[in-house]
């Protein structure tokens, strides 16, 4: 098993992931941090946290518009 060097960067956790995503979705990542998030995310993670905060926000779109259009009827 071989040692990492303290220069090494450590990859995110998964609920760094899920942080780096949710910035992403909202559009507000520099660019710096951008890239220093592109080099560090776990690829399998990326893709959870992607699919997971997809899911999350098409539930919640069709849940404001059955409640907007149980509102107005």
């Amino acid at each position: 098993m071989t040692q990492r060097s303290t220069d090494e960067p450590r990859n995110y956790s998964f609920l760094q992931t899920v942080r780096a995503v949710a910035w992403g979705m909202l559009g507000i990542r520099k660019g710096r941090g951008h890239k220093e998030d592109f080099s560090r995310l776990n690829p399998l993670h990326l893709i959870l946290a992607g699919l997971a905060a997809t899911a999350l926000f098409v539930f919640l779109l069709v849940a404001a518009a059955r409640w907007f259009i149980g509102y107005l009827t």
